[in-house]
């Protein structure tokens, strides 16, 4: 063939066999013929085969008789052709599609002793073709509805808390729209999970931006810049995944986001099996999406990435990484997917992250342009769930949602979907009829039902086994439930929530046999992408890992006397030794790491749920002797020091052990009116926090001064201001000891406090820098009070910083009675002019500001006139030019309350002088 300008295809048939066939020259690939079309021949050297595919030869290897010859290497891209071929299916010919670009060279291979049928040659002059699908006869629709039906098959239904198992339910009939935040946040909550839950149960009763899943790339109120990419947190179980499968699902059946081509869903999970692979952009989609390898071009579409479960992720995602930005070119996954998350690859893609709290910061802020946040269900929707889920019996829905709203600890689990599984997993076995079992009242109630119905579950499925007894367990449930019993603990102590095989055989568990209990243990199946690497495994959820390391750590010291927590105490030692030895453990960590493990281990002592799993629970005589002295422990901890967390934490334990004496005496106290004479101990004021805290309404005030306790005490009363709107500190003697649980509350990204007041305290510059740097971490705050803190005009600048922070935004400050001057106030005025700065009220009474103070004000108010509305100068020495200064600015800006009482030189003096005055006269 001669040298062609044009596109053209040739096509060459060819009758009969030949003798032989000759090996492909150097750099082609070949593969079998498929009757289903054209085998595919143009992936890349570094991209791994689809599972769904024949994996393909690369190199000149030797075919055999029965496999197609393919075209000889196209050479390098600038050459313009491409080449595919297939056997002819009727007559045992081979055909061969060669095309070539405008300008280049067609080279057809020489066929030797073979026989020439027909030569087709179908030439475009003048103009390009297609580069992405049309050149191999597949539009783009084509695709778009492979892909579709792809996701279609596998999202459209769920498998609640039991994946890959069971009698599916259809995605649309059982969602429930999920309680979804709009938001930024810089903060890291490192705290167990469960307090995150707790705070929910009280922050969605709050104002805050909400979006259903669909609208997640839709830009905020006023935000001009498009989304592009979404990070959305949320705790282990609260609907993450399920808001990625319903997103998905509606896209692809056309109910939402329709604008987008291609929706592709890579869970890290799945992509840590590849860390130590290569991927071009285009060879990582085609290999988890098989028809996208008829695209040439992904960049020509709208495009959006899902990658699910940050926080499972091994791949090094390194800021500082090499800049890539070529789709067609190999290089590591870690890397890659840093330069899509950068926007240094395919910058117009769009990228969907979801991640537990703890891990969100594995992405520099920088790089997203809207924070979500995933509370799980609100009061309404935990209703609706219930109604939903038993959508054939209202009266047994309407008797589970009563049963949970009378137990607060299981109403507040109630936010986490998976939660809401599990108790209507109990609770519809337990309330369909009549029974005289107890019903669950507590956590530890609930998992020990659960973990019975589910071995009766397993059964009635694979063995078909029926005991007359039906709280008695076969030996064979007995020793898998202890193995996984013994994993989890294991686990949980190194901090891991999925594992391995091997974590399995070190517990001597068979994989097979452990995914029968699917409703505590569930395999990760990769049915879509069958790789060869490990198969991962995890728990339904961390709650139920942490019940059952109780569980095990339980049944070890009943069955052995062996204290799994301090191994060095005598195997002669009693079930309270046990008890001491977990409270230590849970008391020492910062996060609370342990603390429902805790919470279950002192519950499973109950005799009251040992009757519900007797063989597994039970055969300890001395029990109820050890849970009195276990009792009386807890409440002597609670008398020493411990962090106001882990106290409250510790009355959980005590409500777990059915102990309620010190809440009751705290009930009777509030009950009779809080009188100031009556001194609180610190315990009683860890009492009175959890009260406050498992209340059913979100917390209005909080007046830490009507409360008369020593500062260790109050210091324990401070966790309750992370469930309250306003907050009232004043003359609380707010040293560094009571300032730094404020500052954990401020620097929490769950705080629902606006109005925080701390007059009357001697802060000083020390204590208002703590203050001004954590507040910077703080979305909430709308009203910071600051008048008599010992304040200076240095102050002023850490306060002129927050005016002016883009995740904080002050509508009110109160300075008063502070010596700031008029350098202090200059320094307020260079914020106050800024259009970010969107302060309402300020007062700055009694703070020495004179005549210049006044015209940095003034000017402040001319730059800035669209949002300062009331300004307090009284006490102050403006003179008569600061004060027509003032006036002028009045009338040109929005400023309505100009307050100049009481006003002349005699106010210019430091500290109470200037406001005595007008008594002393």
């Amino acid at each position: 063939m001669g040298k062609k300008n044009c596109t053209g295809c040739f096509s060459f048939c060819r009758h009969g066999k030949s003798h032989s066939d000759p090996a492909p020259p150097p750099g082609s690939t070949w593969a079998p013929s498929s009757s289903a079309g054209p085998t595919e021949i143009g992936r890349d050297e570094e991209d791994p085969p689809s599972s769904k595919e024949t994996p393909v030869p690369i190199g000149p290897e030797e075919p055999d008789a029965h496999q197609a010859q393919q075209c000889p290497d196209p050479g390098p891209q600038t050459h313009g052709m491409s080449c595919d071929g297939s056997r002819d299916a009727q007559n045992g010919g081979v055909q061969f599609s060669i095309s070539a670009q405008s300008q280049s060279n067609v080279v057809s291979n020489v066929m030797n002793n073979c026989n020439v049928n027909s030569v087709n040659i179908h030439a475009t002059f003048g103009t390009n073709a297609n580069p992405n699908s049309a050149d191999k006869g597949v539009s783009l629709e084509e695709i778009r509805n492979k892909i579709k039906s792809m996701l279609k098959t596998k999202y459209e239904c769920i498998f609640e808390g039991i994946p890959k198992r069971g009698n599916p339910s259809s995605l649309v009939s059982i969602y429930t729209e999920l309680y979804i935040t709009k938001g930024e946040s810089e903060q890291v909550n490192a705290e167990h999970e469960v307090w995150h839950v707790e705070t929910a149960a009280k922050k969605t009763d709050t104002e805050e931006i909400t979006v259903k899943c669909s609208d997640i790339f839709k830009p905020l109120p006023g935000q001009e810049t498009p989304v592009k990419t979404v990070l959305t947190k949320g705790i282990a179980g609260i609907g993450k995944t399920v808001s990625i499968q319903k997103f998905i699902l509606d896209w692809a059946e056309g109910r939402s986001n329709t604008d987008i081509t291609f929706v592709f869903p890579l869970p890290f999970r799945q992509l840590n099996h590849f860390h130590d692979k290569e991927f071009s952009l285009m060879g990582l989609i085609n290999h988890f999406f098989p028809p996208m390898a008829d695209i040439e071009n992904i960049e020509d579409y709208k495009v959006l990435f899902i990658f699910d479960g940050l926080d499972e992720c091994r791949l090094p995602l390194n800021d500082n990484c090499q800049c890539w930005c070529s789709a067609k070119e190999s290089v590591s996954l870690n890397i890659l997917l840093m330069n899509l998350i950068q926007g240094n690859l395919f910058r117009p893609a769009l990228l969907w992250i979801t991640s537990r709290p703890a891990a969100v910061n594995q992405i520099p802020p920088q790089y997203i342009q809207t924070m979500t946040e995933i509370r799980g269900f609100n009061d309404p929707q935990k209703d609706e769930y219930f109604r939903k889920k038993f959508s054939n019996d209202k009266n047994l829905a309407d008797r589970i949602i009563s049963h949970v709203r009378s137990c607060r600890s299981l109403y507040i689990m109630c936010h986490m979907p998976v939660f809401c599984w599990i108790s209507a997993t109990v609770l519809g076995k337990m309330l369909i009829k009549e029974d005289s079992q107890e019903t669950p009242k507590t956590l530890t109630q609930m998992y020990t039902n659960l973990l019975l119905i589910q071995t009766k579950i397993k059964n009635q499925k694979y063995s078909q086994e029926c005991l007359v007894n039906k709280n008695k367990i076969s030996e064979l449930d007995k020793k898998m439930i202890i193995s996984l019993g013994q994993l989890a603990f294991q686990q949980l102590i190194k901090g891991n929530i999925i594992f391995y095989e091997e974590d399995l055989r070190e517990c001597d568990i068979d994989a097979k046999a452990a995914s029968m209990y699917s409703g505590m243990f569930t395999e990760i199946f990769k049915e879509e992408f069958e790789f060869d690497e490990q198969t991962v495994y995890c728990f339904v959820h961390l709650s139920i890992q942490e019940y059952l390391a109780a569980l095990f750590v339980h049944f070890r010291y009943i069955n052995t006397g062996e204290n799994s927590l301090n191994p060095s105490i005598s195997k002669d030692s009693n079930l309270h030794q046990l008890h001491k030895s977990a409270v230590s453990m849970a008391l020492e960590s910062k996060n609370g790491h342990f603390d429902l493990f805790l919470r279950f281990l002192l519950g499973i002592s109950l005799e009251s749920n040992q009757k519900i799993l007797p063989c597994l629970l039970g055969g300890n005589s001395g029990n109820l002797q050890s849970c009195e002295k276990t009792i009386k422990y807890i409440k002597k901890e609670l008398e020493k020091n411990p962090s106001a967390e882990r106290a409250i934490n510790l009355f959980h334990c005590l409500n777990e052990l059915n102990d309620t004496t010190l809440v009751e005496e705290i009930q009777n106290y509030l009950r009779s009116g809080s009188p100031m004479d009556t001194e609180l101990s610190p315990d009683q004021c860890s009492a009175l926090a959890y009260v406050l805290l498992m209340s059913t309404d979100v917390l209005e005030d909080f007046d830490l001064s009507a409360y008369n306790s020593t500062a260790a005490g109050r210091r324990r009363l401070l966790p309750v201001l992370k469930f309250c709107k306003r907050a009232c500190l004043h003359h609380c003697n707010m040293t560094k000891f009571l300032m730094e649980p404020v500052i954990q509350v401020l620097q929490s990204p769950n705080s629902l406090l606006t109005h925080l007041d701390l007059s009357y305290n001697k802060l000083g510059e020390t204590g208002v820098k703590l203050l001004c740097d954590s507040l910077k971490a703080s979305s909430t705050l709308q009203v910071l009070g600051l008048g008599d803190c010992n304040l200076t005009g240095s102050c002023c600048e850490g306060l002129a910083s927050l005016l002016i922070h883009p995740l904080l935004t002050l509508k009110e400050l109160q300075l008063r009675g502070n010596d700031l001057g008029d350098s202090g106030v200059e320094l307020l005025c260079r914020a106050l002019q800024e259009p970010s700065c969107q302060l309402q009220r300020l007062r700055l009474s009694g703070c020495r500001v004179t005549e210049k103070g006044c015209a940095s004000l003034a000017s402040a108010l001319q730059s800035n006139p669209l949002y300062l509305t009331e300004l307090d100068l009284s006490y102050n020495h403006p003179g008569d030019l600061g004060l027509e200064l003032l006036s002028a600015a009045q009338k040109v800006s929005k400023l309505e309350t100009l307050i100049v009482d009481h006003c002349g030189p005699c106010r210019d003096k430091p500290g109470l002088p200037k406001c005595m005055y007008s008594i002393n006269r």
